[in-house]
């Protein structure tokens, strides 16, 4: 047993010592084109959706082995969030980030635009009126309400599986908040970002003002799209920070995306969901809590195969996507 434990550290420490090789400088590490957009479309669109998620308000599809799709599926309401939405997207991603076989999520609109945000006129019972014989009473209802809107895009910043979202056309007042949970936003030319709740009479209470400042890192700018509800175009979510690519159209956006969930897919799950992990700890504690939160997290995630099967990949000039990692 001993000589056996000695030659597993042996080879992993020459994993180790080729992975810093100078023969990783001429790694290609650009994306590579999924296909056709016109076929690819098509094929996402026989697969039907996918197996567990049936919703009103959503539709979920697998583009590829590994990958899910996400579509707020009201077009013809511009894909208002109405009441049910919020409970869908929570049982959604709860689902997703218990999904083995999931890697990576794209988050799209379906129709004209990403999103108008909530859906007044459905949900202006529950905020127009209340249930309770007193203030107070009144008052517990709505908080429990405004926590409950919050976990629909906590759910989706909890998820360990990255979440990109697609943005085209509008992305109004609840999309800003949808997005801002995510963990990469890209968005097409004709893409506009809108804080819109000081138009009806709120601060935005699910998400937006506590992550945006945290994204753009410019507290003016926060604070002027949120004081005026003014938009936001394209170009300028590019410049800020809000988004990390600009498309000519939804089509290419969307390819974008899902190449882009190719990548991150064909890494080691372990990986790839530590990364996460991490990267949402360090965002809210200090470096050195942070340094030892990573380190206690790796000191037995350092023990996957993951490692092995990734280096020898590397040092055979494999392709990830032909390394077969075990499900998590």
């Amino acid at each position: 047993m001993a000589a056996v434990t000695a030659a597993s550290r042996g080879l992993r420490d020459l994993l180790t010592w080729r992975l810093t090789a100078p023969m990783l400088q001429g790694l290609n590490l650009s994306f590579r084109p999924i296909g056709s957009s016109a076929q690819d479309e098509a094929c996402r669109a026989a697969l039907g959706e996918a197996p567990g998620h049936s919703y009103e308000a959503l539709r979920v599809t697998p583009v590829q082995k590994h990958i899910l799709h996400v579509q707020l599926n009201r077009p013809d309401k511009r894909n208002a969030m109405n009441k049910i939405f919020w409970s869908e997207m929570v049982e959604c991603f709860h689902k997703i980030a218990k999904d083995t076989d999931c890697r990576a999520v794209v988050i799209s609109g379906a129709g004209r635009m990403f999103t108008s945000g909530i859906d007044l006129v459905d949900m202006a019972s529950d905020l127009l009126q209340p249930q309770g014989d007193d203030v107070a009473r009144i008052s517990w209802q709505l908080r429990d309400l405004i926590t409950r809107c919050q976990e629909t895009f906590s759910a989706i910043e909890k998820c360990p599986k990255p979440v990109i979202a697609a943005v085209h056309g509008g992305c109004i007042g609840g999309g800003v908040d949808l997005i801002t949970a995510c963990d990469i936003r890209y968005c097409a030319q004709d893409a506009f970002f809108q804080v819109k709740e000081v138009d009806v009479g709120l601060a935005a209470d699910v998400g937006t003002l506590q992550r945006l400042p945290k994204i753009i890192g410019n507290q003016s700018l926060v604070n002027e799209l949120a004081f005026t509800a003014r938009k936001m175009m394209a170009d300028e979510a590019l410049g800020s920070g809000l988004v990390s690519r600009v498309f000519p159209d939804k089509e290419v956006m969307l390819d974008a995306a899902f190449t882009l969930a190719a990548e991150i897919a064909s890494k080691s799950p372990v990986a790839v969901q530590s990364t996460k992990v991490n990267l949402l700890y360090s965002r809210d504690h200090s470096v050195d809590e942070s340094l030892n939160y990573v380190a206690s997290w790796n000191m037995s995630m350092l023990q996957t195969e993951d490692i092995v099967k990734s280096v020898q990949a590397t040092m055979e000039k494999k392709d990830m996507k032909s390394v077969t990692f075990s499900k998590l």
